[in-house]
C-alpha cells in the first residue's frame, strides 16, 4: 500500500469509529507507531482536523467526513453474495484487490449497515471438494493483463497449448472472457500474425512489457467473440490455440 492509500485508509479507519489508539492503527496497517505518528501529524497538515484524547486514542473531529458510501441491504447483501464467487472463478491477484476492496467499503459504512454485512458475509460461504481443487485459479496473472489491455503494451508469454507442447509468444492483449470455466486471454499473437484464444491457466511465465502496441487497428473484443460464435456454430470443431 502507498502512502496516499494509507493515509486515506488512516482517515477512513478514524471516521468509522470514534477512537483508535496508535498501537491498533499500527497493527491495522502492519505499520511502526513511529510511522502512524508521522502519518497522523501529515493528516493534520493536509487540513483534516486529528485530536488525541488521553486513554482513549485518536479521532477526526465532528466536522469533518469523507464522502460516506451508503449500501442497501439488497446491495451489501449483493457484494457478500460475489465474494465466494471471486474466490472460486478469480485468480489470486483479483482476489486480494477485492478483498481490500470489501475492507474499505466496509470502513465507511454506517455501524449498522457494516454489521448487515458482516452478517451476510458469515452466511455464505463457497465449498470445492479435494477432487475439484485443481481447477480452482492459481495464476496472478488477471491483474497484470488487465492493466497491459488498458495502457495497451505487448506481454510475452511461456505458453502450454492443448497438446502440451511449450511455446514463447509476444501477444498484443485486447480482453478478456470467461467460459467453460476457465478464464481466456483474447490477444493479436505475433508469431502467428493473427488473434489467438490462450486460456490463462496455461500461460506459465508472463512478462508485461514497456513496448507499446505496434498494431494499430484491433477488432473490438466483443465483435471478436461473435465472429467466433459464429465459426463455432459452423464449425463445432473449430480450434482454439
Amino acid at each position: 500500500m502507498n502512502r496516499i492509500d494509507r493515509l486515506m485508509g488512516i482517515i477512513t479507519l478514524l471516521q468509522a469509529r470514534k477512537h483508535r489508539t496508535l498501537p491498533q492503527i499500527a497493527e491495522h496497517f502492519s505499520i511502526s507507531e513511529r510511522t502512524v505518528f508521522r502519518d497522523l501529524r501529515a493528516i493534520g497538515e493536509i487540513g483534516v482536523p486529528v485530536f488525541f484524547e488521553p486513554e482513549k486514542g485518536y479521532s477526526v473531529g465532528n466536522g469533518f467526513f469523507l464522502p460516506p458510501v451508503s449500501l442497501t441491504v439488497e446491495e451489501a447483501n449483493a457484494l457478500s453474495l460475489a465474494e465466494p464467487l471471486v474466490v472460486r472463478f478469480a485468480d489470486k491477484s483479483i482476489q486480494k484487490h477485492f478483498g481490500s476492496a470489501l475492507s474499505k467499503i466496509k470502513m465507511v459504512l454506517g455501524r449498522s449497515q457494516r454489521e448487515n454485512m458482516e452478517q451476510s458475509q458469515a452466511q455464505t460461504a463457497h465449498f470445492v471438494p479435494d477432487q475439484y481443487q485443481h481447477l480452482m485459479p492459481s495464476t496472478d496473472y488477471l491483474t497484470p493483463l488487465q492493466n497491459a489491455i488498458v495502457n495497451k503494451n505487448i506481454v510475452q508469454v511461456e505458453y502450454r497449448n492443448l497438446e502440451e507442447e511449450h511455446s514463447k509468444r509476444e501477444l498484443e492483449p485486447i480482453g478478456l472472457t470467461f467460459y467453460s470455466l476457465n478464464w481466456h486471454l483474447i490477444a493479436w499473437c505475433h508469431k502467428r500474425q493473427g488473434y489467438r484464444d490462450f486460456r490463462i491457466s496455461r500461460i506459465e511465465q508472463l512478462t508485461v512489457t514497456l513496448k507499446s502496441f505496434k498494431k494499430t487497428d484491433h477488432i473490438d473484443l466483443n465483435e471478436y467473440l461473435q465472429n467466433i460464435h459464429k465459426e463455432l456454430v459452423q464449425n463445432p470443431e473449430h480450434p482454439l490455440t
